[in-house]
């Protein structure tokens, strides 16, 4: 009896563990979790409360480190475009650079999932990023996805997670942007 006792206990501890780590798979970080929120509630300011030193000033764009980076980012800058109509910035997290396609594409697959999985919490509600992921290809220099966040708030009506897979010719690249960004009915409509 002692041993099928010791043997369903042993058994019941396994299959917890096995649950906890497939739910754990499935989902994002903490880490990656509350980074992606930060960001998200710092783009209320225009990302001024995380704006870094600047790194180059242009003819149309400032761009400045990021004190708020994304886990796995190999660079994170802001973007201040020098345009009347739209004053909003953009935080750009570099995800990859290198010459591997398939590390590349897994990148790109695996950042939108876990963009997608991430619950974002404003203030007392909670929001998702709602999206469909472009399939990346080899045979094409550029594969982009798009997520819409769920907040029912005008400040985020355009806000949206960009993940780009971009071919620079002698590399790849895997962009997360968080920005503001109008459909292009809306852009034609005005």
């Amino acid at each position: 009896m002692r041993k099928i006792v010791f043997c369903i206990i042993i058994i019941f501890v396994f299959a917890n563990a096995a649950i906890a780590q497939f739910y754990k798979s499935l989902l994002p970080s903490p880490a990656f979790s509350d980074s992606i929120n930060n960001i998200v509630l710092n783009f209320n300011s225009n990302y001024y409360h995380i704006q870094g030193d600047v790194v180059s000033n242009q003819d149309d764009v400032d761009i400045y480190n990021s004190t708020s980076s994304i886990p796995g980012a190999l660079e994170c800058f802001i973007y201040r475009f020098h345009s009347r109509q739209d004053t909003t910035a953009s935080l750009q997290a570099v995800m990859y650079k290198g010459e591997d396609y398939k590390e590349a594409a897994k990148i790109y697959r695996n950042t939108y999932r876990l963009v997608y999985k991430t619950r974002l919490k404003m203030n007392e509600a909670s929001a998702d990023f709602v999206g469909v992921m472009e399939e990346p290809s080899e045979s094409l220099r550029f594969a982009s996805s798009l997520l819409r966040t769920t907040i029912d708030n005008r400040l985020y009506k355009n806000f949206v997670a960009e993940v780009e897979l971009v071919n620079n010719f002698m590399e790849w690249e895997v962009r997360l942007n968080l920005h503001s960004k109008k459909d292009d009915k809306e852009k034609y409509d005005n």
